[in-house]
């Protein structure tokens, strides 16, 4: 399988920059992969794709402040974007890495340093000259990605912030959730739609580019992620009544399908993750990287945005939906003019 299979053209302008003026508000289009047929909606009308018994499983990821600016003696601006804040030194993708060598400071805003250490797996370790909380706390900035061509502003603390996240520690918005707010889930409540949760902490390995044209040949970076007790308990009912399970954002999919083998309990290898039943649950770092031919075992719906083409994202869409099906549903939107990425319009995959 070549990565140049999942390329597409998409006009610049329809990155979205800024969020949607109001949470629901955003486009929604439906894809049924039994009619083989698209259909427009506005993301609030998903919940009347909903039924009672069936389970919305949600990431609770809460996003760190985790991009740092700072000046190099000489003056040079330097980037400091956190991507693992559990090593000591942190490990960080630092710009431009090349120029700065082992050891040197880095000044931080409000006087903070920063030492620039080895390289790691993906970025340079990092050592800071006071706690990695305080200085996120009192000089971090909104981790935008790359294609949103701006500073962040006062809007982002609220809007790249899903409002279930409750679990300190990603470094990247689990997207997908962005568009719901706490009167749609109160309402699928009241409908009889269970809710569980899981924590992936999304992180570089997410977003991390394809760089071998052979797809077989990538290999995720790994991410920890926890599923607690009473979210078992929530997800083992759906399993055994049958019901519909739906996972909102591709992290919430992968986090359940690496733990498909506990979750329905079944005996043999695991997929190719770290993962453990824990004294809080099931918790481990996953590495599972789903592409075109991934037999699916818990997931029965996929709400998700747009993504990068060549992404690890957009081939597990494309999994999920079939290629050819998705990157119709793809032409369609673009034809359509919908917002693609982070910050951009949804699709809904029953």
């Amino acid at each position: 399988m070549r990565l140049t299979e999942f390329a597409y053209d998409l006009p610049k302008e329809l990155i979205a920059q800024f969020p949607c003026a109001a949470r629901g508000e955003e486009r929604l289009l439906v894809l049924d992969k039994k009619k083989k047929d698209f259909t427009e909606k506005t993301f609030s009308d998903i919940i009347g794709y909903f039924k009672r018994g069936d389970l919305l499983v949600l990431n609770d990821a809460k996003v760190i402040p985790a991009r740092l600016f700072g000046r190099r003696k000489t003056g040079g601006k330097v980037e400091i974007f956190i991507i693992d804040k559990a090593k000591n030194p942190v490990e960080a993708l630092v710009r431009p890495s090349a120029r700065i060598k082992n050891g040197e400071e880095i000044i931080l805003e409000r006087g903070y340093k920063a030492k620039i250490l080895d390289r790691g797996e993906i970025g340079r370790f990092v050592e800071f000259d006071t706690s990695l909380d305080k200085v996120l706390s009192e000089c971090g900035h909104v981790p935008l990605p790359p294609y949103i061509d701006r500073p962040d502003q006062p809007i982002d603390k609220e809007r790249y912030q899903t409002v279930y996240a409750s679990s300190y520690g990603a470094t990247a918005s689990p997207t997908a959730g962005l568009h719901f707010t706490e009167e749609m889930i109160a309402r699928l409540v009241n409908k009889g739609v269970d809710v569980a949760h899981v924590t992936l902490h999304v992180s570089y390995g997410t977003f991390a580019p394809i760089k071998k044209e052979d797809v077989d040949a990538h290999r995720m970076h790994s991410e920890h992620y926890l599923i607690s007790d009473n979210n078992i308990r929530a997800i083992k009912g759906a399993l055994n009544r049958k019901a519909r399970i739906f996972a909102c954002g591709t992290t919430s999919l992968r986090a359940l399908e690496a733990s498909s083998r506990i979750l329905m309990d079944l005996s043999g290898d695991e997929d190719p993750v770290e993962v453990k039943k824990s004294g809080k649950g099931i918790e481990g770092y996953t590495s599972l990287f789903i592409y075109p031919g991934y037999k699916f075992k818990i997931v029965d719906a996929l709400i998700t945005n747009f993504h990068l083409p060549k992404s690890t994202l957009i081939l597990l869409t494309s999994a999920f939906a079939g290629k050819e099906f998705l990157f119709e549903a793809y032409e369609y939107a673009i034809e359509r003019k919908f917002k693609f990425f982070s910050y951009g319009d949804a699709m809904l995959i029953v």
